[in-house]
């Protein structure tokens, strides 16, 4: 600014050729409408990021150990699989659903909980399970992210489908038990069209489709991106859902903030 020109002017452009001095005005004051404005803005860009783009969800179970832990909180892209036949997926970078994919979903049964597993069988393949070895359409599946224990007592960890009816276990869930042999042709287990058969990588402490049944297209709402927060927890820390155990749980976190934190795991993407 020229030293002529007083600390409380401003420049202002008016055309080409010439320059005007214009005293600046005091900033005014932001009314409560504008507050108000701001924060109903604010909401809808949130609730529509959380509805359409990402969403976050903790994990509450191993059975998706070692890749994801008890206590990961994770980002889920919700923008990225096709396959509800909407109109604008074919102007938006949707991608197919695949083999390996970790997905989250709404559980079929009960008050449809969410899920996390990984997809194992696309619709139309073939899926059997011999030796805790997994073949997808006669081939060996290569899983090098899937963790066994050899002293589990898992039902369905080493040989699946079951044959005839000599496999009513208390883990089975009752309709699938009733539908389970109208899927098995020639031993293997055949997943119908707009169907996905997903596991946990956990393999003998996972309940999952080998138990309740094939996923959804329609209730699969995204996949796991990044692991933005996580701290030491067990399964008992997410038992109750109840507001007065939730609150006991996030203080004993805070409580123990620095040692619980598993640092290393922050910012890591999901595999």
């Amino acid at each position: 600014m020229p030293p002529d020109v007083p600390s409380d002017i401003q420049l202002q452009p008016q055309n080409s050729s010439e320059v005007a001095l214009t005293a600046a005005q005091p900033p005014r004051e932001t009314t409560f409408r504008e507050y108000l404005e701001s924060l109903l803005v604010t909401i809808l860009i949130v609730l529509y990021g959380t509805t359409f783009i990402v969403q976050t969800f903790k994990i509450p179970s191993p059975s998706m150990e070692r890749t994801l832990l008890v206590g990961d909180y994770l980002l889920v892209n919700k923008f990225i699989f096709e396959g509800r036949g909407a109109w604008y997926e074919h102007f938006l970078p949707y991608r197919a659903i695949r083999r390996g994919d970790i997905i989250v979903f709404k559980f079929p049964f009960d008050d449809h909980p969410h899920y996390v597993k990984r997809v194992i069988g696309l619709p139309g393949d073939r899926v059997r399970i011999v030796d805790a070895k997994v073949y997808v359409n006669g081939a060996l599946l290569n899983e090098p992210y899937v963790i066994h224990d050899p002293g589990a007592a898992d039902l369905f960890g080493n040989d699946f489908p079951p044959t005839g009816n000599t496999f009513y276990d208390g883990r089975l869930r009752p309709e699938w038990a009733a539908d389970i042999q109208n899927h098995v042709v020639a031993g293997e287990l055949v997943v119908p069209p707009d169907d996905y058969f997903a596991m946990g990588d956990n393999r003998d402490y996972s309940w999952d489709c080998r138990y309740w049944g094939f996923v959804r297209r329609d209730a699969i709402m995204g996949r796991p991106v990044i692991v933005y927060w996580s701290v030491e927890a067990t399964s008992g820390d997410y038992a109750s859902d109840d507001f007065i155990s939730s609150l006991h749980s996030m203080a004993r976190t805070l409580l123990h903030l620095p040692s619980r934190a598993r640092w290393s795991r922050m910012f890591r993407q999901v595999h």
